[in-house]
């Protein structure tokens, strides 16, 4: 969505990431100005999909680019607006699943319901609107809540690869040959 918003053209955005970006222009947007169906309603699982509600933003914003009579790739006027919105849409979705989970876990006896703990980490763990929806869920139904500071929820990508680096200085689940593996592509 940042990508598609152009928000490295943003004078208040250029240095940011895509998901900073669109948390900090959230701040001063009206959510309310834009609605976005949440993705997958009609599912009862617990499964994330964010495949729709991408396809209705773009639609949003080409619709706003044609009304605005502006080239894609320049900033639109309500741009605060659609950040708060997607990333009202984005949280809901979250914690909907996220709660699912719960319920299902607790129903499963797979978490005991007495000293259950929500764990949220990685990139979406240092958007404080998410976190605070989170933590409310959390407290909601006496969960303990972790989350590590946002300056340590960073991307998974990049904390898959930190582990790697570790395991390698430690000689932890090192392969020094890859004979015999064999690789299957999706």
């Amino acid at each position: 969505v940042a990508r598609r918003l152009s928000l490295r053209k943003h004078p208040e955005c250029r240095s940011m990431a895509g998901g900073k970006a669109i948390e900090h222009l959230a701040q001063t947007g009206n959510r309310q100005q834009h609605v976005f169906r949440l993705p997958m309603q009609q599912r009862r699982n617990c499964d994330f999909s964010f495949c729709g509600l991408q396809n209705l933003v773009n639609k949003a914003i080409t619709e706003k680019e044609k009304e605005e009579g502006i080239q894609e790739g320049e900033i639109l006027s309500c741009v605060k607006d659609i950040a708060a919105a997607v990333q009202h849409a984005v949280t809901v979705h979250i914690i909907q699943r996220t709660y699912r989970a719960m319920l299902f876990c607790i129903k499963n006896s797979i978490l005991s319901p007495k000293n259950a703990t929500l764990v949220v980490s990685g990139g979406v763990a240092s958007n404080q609107y998410i976190r605070k929806g989170l933590q409310s869920l959390a407290d909601a139904n006496d969960f303990a809540f972790l989350c590590p500071p946002p300056r340590l929820c960073t991307d998974n990508g990049v904390m898959i690869a930190w582990n790697g680096i570790e395991r390698l200085r430690a000689g932890l689940g090192i392969l020094h040959s890859t004979d015999g593996i064999r690789y299957e592509p999706k």
